[in-house]
C-alpha cells in the first residue's frame, strides 16, 4: 500500500551509486577521531566483512543496529555470533533489558566514548550495521526537540482511531504530508511512532520537524568518516533474507519469541519488531507458523528496501561490491588512514 506523499523506491536494483560524493578526508594535521562505517540493509554481509576490516586494521567493531542492543534477543536479530565476537571485540550489544529505553540519542553518547579511547590509541573506530538513523545522530547530530505532550498525542489518536479502526492506514501519515511533506516523503505510512513524533513537533513548535532537522547539524563535524554501504542486487538479498528466516527458526527463534512473552509480554517496544511481531502473533494464536514465516520474509524485504531508500539519500555515502579486497582498498585510498 502506497499513501499520498509516500516515496517508492524506484529501479530494479536494491542497490545503486547514485550519490554525492564523500567528504574529503585527507588531512594530515586533522586530529578528529576517524570513523569507518560498513552500512547497508539487511543480509547484505556486513557482520563477515566488518570482521575482515576489524582484523586487518586491527582495532574494534561498534554495532549500529537498533535491535542488537537489546539482552535476550539474539537470533531474531541476528547478533554477531559468540565465535565472531570473540573475533573481534564489539560494542553496543547487549546493552539493556528488552523493557528499557534505548535511543539514538542513548547510542550516540555511548559510541563517542569508545571512538574517543580508540583515537587515544591511534585506531580508527569501526562501525556495522544497517540501523540510520543512529548513524546519523552520531556523526551529524539530532534534533532534540520539545518533549513529548501526552494530551496531545491523546487527542491526536482519538482523532484518527475511526479511520484507523476501518483500515484506513494512510490516516496519521495523510496529516503529516499536509504539514510537513519532506518528513512524510521520508517515513513509511506504517512507522506511527515516528508519524506521531512529527505531528506532535509541528504541533508544538509550528514548524516542521524536517525544516528543524536541516537546520540542526553539528557546526563542525566532530570526526574524519567514511560510509561504505554494500551493493548486493535484490534478487541475491531478498535469497538471503528469505533462507535467513529459515534459519532463525531451525536456530530456535520459536522458542526464543515464547521465552520473551513469558517474561516481558507482547506490548514492549522491541516486541513489535521484525519476525518477533508475526512470531509473537503465532504464538498467541493469531495465524500459524508457515503465515508467520511468511510474513517475516516479507517484512523483512520491505524492510531493506527501506534502508536502501535512507542510505541513498545519506551524505557522502559510496555504494561498493560486498568483496573483502574491494572495501579495503576503498578504505585504504579514502585517505583516512593516512
Amino acid at each position: 500500500m502506497v499513501c499520498p506523499g509516500a516515496r517508492e523506491v524506484p529501479g530494479k536494483e536494491i542497490m545503486d551509486s547514485g550519490n554525492a560524493p564523500a567528504t574529503p578526508l585527507s588531512h594530515r594535521s586533522d586530529s578528529r577521531p576517524r570513523i569507518i562505517a560498513l552500512v547497508g540493509p539487511t543480509g547484505s554481509g556486513k557482520t563477515a566483512l566488518g570482521l575482515v576490516l576489524a582484523r586487518a586494521l586491527n582495532t574494534e567493531i561498534i554495532s549500529v543496529d537498533a535491535m542488537a542492543v537489546y539482552r535476550h534477543m539474539d537470533i531474531g536479530t541476528a547478533k554477531p555470533t559468540r565465535a565472531e565476537q570473540q573475533a573481534a571485540r564489539h560494542h553496543l550489544i547487549d546493552v539493556v533489558e528488552p523493557d528499557q529505553p534505548f535511543t539514538a540519542a542513548d547510542f550516540a553518547t555511548r559510541a563517542h566514548t569508545v571512538i574517543e579511547r580508540l583515537h587515544r590509541e591511534g585506531r580508527p573506530a569501526l562501525l556495522v550495521g544497517g540501523t540510520g538513523l543512529y548513524l546519523r545522530a552520531l556523526i551529524h547530530g539530532l534534533f532534540q526537540g520539545p518533549p513529548t505532550n501526552p494530551d496531545y498525542r491523546a487527542t491526536l489518536m482519538r482523532s484518527v482511531a475511526p479511520e484507523l479502526e476501518a483500515g484506513d492506514e494512510c490516516a496519521l501519515h495523510r496529516r503529516l504530508a499536509a504539514v510537513d511533506p519532506t518528513a512524510a516523503a521520508r517515513l513509511h505510512p506504517r512507522d506511527h511512532v515516528r508519524i506521531v513524533r512529527a505531528l506532535e513537533v509541528y504541533h508544538l513548535t509550528g514548524r516542521p520537524l524536517s525544516a528543524w532537522q536541516a537546520e540542526h547539524r553539528f557546526a563542525e563535524e566532530r570526526y574524519r568518516w567514511i560510509k561504505l554501504a554494500l551493493a548486493v542486487d535484490r534478487p541475491t538479498l531478498y535469497r538471503r533474507i528469505d533462507q535467513r528466516v529459515l534459519h532463525m527458526v531451525e536456530a530456535g527463534f520459536v522458542a526464543e519469541v515464547r521465552w520473551l512473552l513469558d517474561r516481558f509480554g507482547p506490548a514492549i517496544k522491541p516486541m513489535k519488531g521484525l519476525g518477533y511481531a508475526q512470531f509473537s502473533k503465532y504464538l498467541l494464536g493469531e495465524y500459524d507458523l508457515a503465515e508467520a514465516i511468511r510474513l517475516t520474509q516479507r517484512d523483512t524485504r520491505r524492510f531493506a528496501r527501506r534502508q536502501h531508500t535512507w542510505f541513498r539519500k545519506e551524505t557522502g555515502v559510496r555504494w561498493i561490491h560486498p568483496d573483502p579486497s574491494a572495501v579495503l582498498n576503498a578504505v585504504r585510498s579514502s585517505g583516512l588512514l593516512d
